[in-house]
């Protein structure tokens, strides 16, 4: 079934109250610091606490005149504070607000996409266990190869989420950082002290050194952390709608009661959801290229980056988070038809354990290229002929029964053996 998406704590955090919220949020703390430090009057800070607010139309009136945002929002915030406000960003460049608020979003959103990604390595995992001994074909170059299980293809999903985990959760880390060092970054009026104060009470690292703004080959670690994520989920969407197709029918998305696949065609069952995924893994991706881009700043600050960001970050973690909520309801309803996946798996009379056949004759003394020439002739007779059949040819063939008696090749055919060492593979995950 599709979930509408009912997640607005994401959303939440990316909205214009919000953001004020969270420079002020800032603001406070470096009052907080210097008050702490006897820079400002004792009680300044609880004075402003108290009274502090902003009203975006108000906000919005100031900057139509000022053209400055953070200029505009510092103005609203004295109107509510009053004569306190004086203290009210002292020492401080705008990039000190803006950086050290964004690292602050980055944190509480990033948060939201960690449980998420969490609740799907889980789902995933769940689901390879179920299906650690359902057999089916493995592939390459889309035909048909030797017998695997789908509970080792979902390992191996298990295996990627793990490491984008990590990688996710290192440029996570790596964006855990802010600045509070005035104009150019040189602390010229304002204590590196505060800096590191301000950072620890807001559970950041203070930037070793910034100019004016944080660097932002930081942020860009971020976005292509998000986009090998993106990319991830739609490779495994991609596979979700191959394994659909009519023709292969082996897996299938949930089809919730009076959902309805087409217009004209009322029998049709879409993987609407792993289309979906797949379109918003490009967008995601696409956010790589302008992050990248917003390193190159001129001399010690410019505000070319600042346009990007302000469409960048809400996006992708709006994006990235609907992306893992919506791949995890694929993951969970995903419905798995074990009686095709054998089907499948046993086309044309078995061909798939040509391999098997190959080395037996060869252990019966043939030469590997005489027994390839063998088994590849009987194979394609099979593939060749519509209801062909391998292990019937080869039983047929004088030249194979020269070599091997009906049980060796019939002992050929056991599936058991090709996955004996699936639950080695299992053990590395302690499954």
């Amino acid at each position: 079934m599709i979930e509408r998406y009912t997640l607005p704590e994401m959303s939440a955090l990316w909205t214009r109250p919000a953001i004020f919220e969270t420079w002020l949020t800032v603001e406070l703390a470096v009052l907080e610091v210097q008050e702490r430090m006897g820079l400002v009057p004792a009680g300044v800070t609880a004075d402003v606490r108290g009274k502090a607010g902003f009203d975006i139309a108000r906000i919005d009136e100031i900057e139509a005149e000022v053209r400055h945002d953070v200029i505009a929002f510092l103005t609203n915030v004295a109107e509510h504070v009053g004569e306190n406000s004086r203290y009210v960003h002292m020492g401080m460049t705008s990039s000190d607000l803006i950086d050290t608020a964004l690292a602050l979003q980055i944190q509480k959103a990033g948060a939201l996409i960690t449980e998420k990604l969490a609740a799907l390595i889980e789902t995933i995992k769940q689901r390879a266990v179920q299906h650690r001994d359902t057999v089916m074909v493995g592939r390459s170059h889309g035909i048909h190869g030797e017998p695997i299980t789908f509970g080792l293809k979902l390992l191996n999903w298990l295996d990627e989420l793990e490491r984008q985990q990590k990688r996710w959760l290192d440029a996570l880390e790596e964006n855990r950082v802010g600045q509070i060092s005035g104009a150019m970054g040189s602390y010229s009026n304002i204590d590196p002290a505060v800096e590191e104060q301000v950072c620890e009470l807001l559970s950041l690292k203070p930037a070793r050194t910034s100019t004016q703004v944080i660097s932002r080959d930081i942020h860009a670690q971020f976005f292509m952390a998000l986009g090998s994520l993106a990319t991830t989920i739609e490779k495994f969407a991609v596979e979700i709608r191959a394994l659909q197709k009519t023709d292969i029918l082996e897996v299938e998305e949930g089809f919730a009661k009076g959902q309805k696949g087409s217009s004209a065609m009322p029998h049709k069952r879409n993987p609407v959801s792993s289309e979906n995924l797949t379109g918003l893994a490009r967008m995601l991706r696409s956010y790589i290229t302008p992050a990248l881009e917003n390193v190159v700043l001129w001399h010690e600050r410019d505000i070319s980056h600042s346009s990007v960001e302000r469409i960048t970050f809400p996006d992708a973690f709006i994006l990235a988070h609907y992306m893992l909520n919506r791949f995890n309801t694929v993951m969970r309803d995903l419905v798995v038809h074990e009686d095709n996946m054998r089907n499948n798996m046993n086309r044309f009379g078995g061909i798939i354990f040509s391999q098997r056949l190959l080395l037996k004759l060869i252990d019966k003394g043939m030469s590997r290229e005489d027994a390839y020439r063998l088994v590849q002739k009987n194979a394609h007779t099979a593939w060749n002929v519509l209801g062909g059949d391998f292990r019937a040819n080869l039983l047929a063939d004088e030249e194979v029964r020269a070599r091997l008696t009906e049980p060796e090749v019939e002992t050929c055919f056991d599936v058991a053996d090709y996955l004996r060492n699936v639950p080695a593979v299992y053990a590395r995950f302690g499954l």
